[in-house]
Formats: structure tokens, sequence, C-alpha cells
């Protein structure tokens, strides 16, 4: 079965399906402190040893069994769809990867082409976002010209593999209350190096990639950008308690996880 984006402990005292633009950066470096004593140097996303990842051959096995035996603590993080799709904006869209270029190569020149989307300059970054998300919605809908990329793809989606292959979530938090839903995890298990959620640096790898957000998060959505919204992450608002209305608010109510895990098993 797979397990895409999970994560595990080498200690074995955590499991954490990952999901992009969710502090997963953090919240890596966190369970890799915990083991450790120590932040990995550099992308934890590149570490290929010190953690279990599903991508790493050997660590499958390991995964596999820690998720469907459900004897290891598990969580995950979502966030605002708001925030999260204007994130994915402005990182993987306007701005330059660590390697000095843009993701994925020729993506952006093909939004510029196909959607118009223009990020080089002072540009217009309204108008270049809402072009941005009609190609989004193209990918989720459509998938044309591309399938969605993990970025924007919906949060429920990614949290879903682990629950249709047999996982269960212990926790579900989300990242607007980072701090307090970290600690209620850390509180739930055995480590061998504690750790000050409150006082330990953010590692956010893409905060300087790209231009700053220049207008209130509630400028980037129209009628029209907010009802492209509503269909494409419907899931995500509903599952996980977001308002519908362009915000960078937690969610209105607590995560229901029996809802959550009924509901995204289908």
């Amino acid at each position: 079965m797979p397990f895409p984006g999970t994560w595990m402990t080498e200690s074995r005292s955590v499991v954490y399906r990952v999901v992009p633009k969710c502090a997963c950066s953090t919240i890596g470096q966190i369970m890799y402190y915990t083991d450790h004593g120590r932040y990995f140097d550099g992308d934890i996303h590149d570490a290929q040893d010190g953690i279990h990842k599903w991508a790493i051959e050997e660590s499958k096995p390991l995964l596999e069994r820690a998720v469907t035996e459900r004897e290891i603590y598990a969580f995950t993080a979502v966030r605002n769809p708001y925030s999260r799709i204007l994130s994915s904006f402005f990182d993987k869209i306007a701005g330059i990867q660590r390697n000095g270029k843009r993701y994925r190569g020729n993506l952006v020149p093909m939004l510029t082409k196909r959607y118009g989307v223009e990020v080089e300059g002072d540009f217009d970054q309204i108008k270049s976002f809402r072009r941005f998300l009609l190609f989004v919605r193209d990918t989720i809908r459509f998938h044309k010209p591309m399938d969605p990329d993990i970025h924007w793809s919906a949060c429920s989606g990614h949290v879903s593999t682990m629950i249709r292959n047999g996982g269960r979530y212990n926790h579900i938090f989300p990242t607007e209350q980072f701090a307090d839903g970290m600690k209620h995890v850390l509180g739930q298990i055995e480590t061998a190096h504690e750790i000050d959620v409150d006082t330990m640096p953010r590692f956010n790898e893409s905060a300087d990639h790209g231009p700053r957000q220049a207008h209130p998060i509630e400028d980037y959505f129209d009628d029209l950008s907010n009802f492209i919204m509503l269909d494409i992450y419907r899931r995500d608002f509903n599952l996980f308690k977001y308002a519908k209305e362009p915000n960078r608010n937690p969610p209105a109510k607590e995560i229901d996880l029996d809802e959550v895990h009924a509901k995204l098993a289908k």
C-alpha cells in the first residue's frame, strides 16, 4: 500500500503526513530534533537519513507497518485555503527556488503564454494571482494543462491517502494554531530531546523565494476568485471548518476527527 508524503522519527515515536505549504519544514525539523538534539543542516525535505520517509526505499516497510498497525501516534497539519494558495503563488510561481531557477522549469513561461500571468519586475500581483487561480482550477477540475501540483492540490487529498490505506490520525491541527497543535502532539509522545516550540526557529524555506505580498488577503479574491476557491477547495473548507471568505483565520470550529476519517475513507 502506498503512503506518499509520510514521515516518521527514527525512534518511531511519531508518524507525520506531510501536507505541502502547511508548516511541513518546521514540523520535520521538530521531529528530527526530538531524536538527535539538533536540527538538520539544510532543508529537511532533502534529508536522506536521520528520519524515515516514504521516498526512502528502506523506510517503506517500516512506515507501512507503523501506519497500518496504528500503534504509533500519527498526526498532520492543515491550513486556511486562502493563505495556502497565496503562499503557493508567491513561492512557486512568482519566486525563484533554492537552485536559482523557476519552479518546474517551463511552468512560468507556459503560464505567461497561456494565462497571461506576469511575475517579472513590478507586476500586478492581484491580476496575475487571479489568472494563476484559473490555471489551478483547470489542473484540479480537468487535469489540464497538467495534473495539479502538490503545493496547490487540496489538503484533504493529501490527508486522505493515509486513511484510505488503513491508517488513522490521532490529531489534526491547523497551522494558524501551530504552537498549540504541536505542543499537543509532543505531549502525547516520548522524545529523546525536549524542544520549546515557542522559542524555536521557524523553518520556512520559501519565505525569501518570491516578492512580498503587497495587499491585504481579501484584495486578491473578487467574486469570481472566491467562487473558484469554494468550488475547488470545498472539501477543505467543510472538513477543516474554515470560513468561506478571504482571511487568514484558524478554523471557525474544532476539526472533527471522526468526520474526517469517515468522509476521506471513501
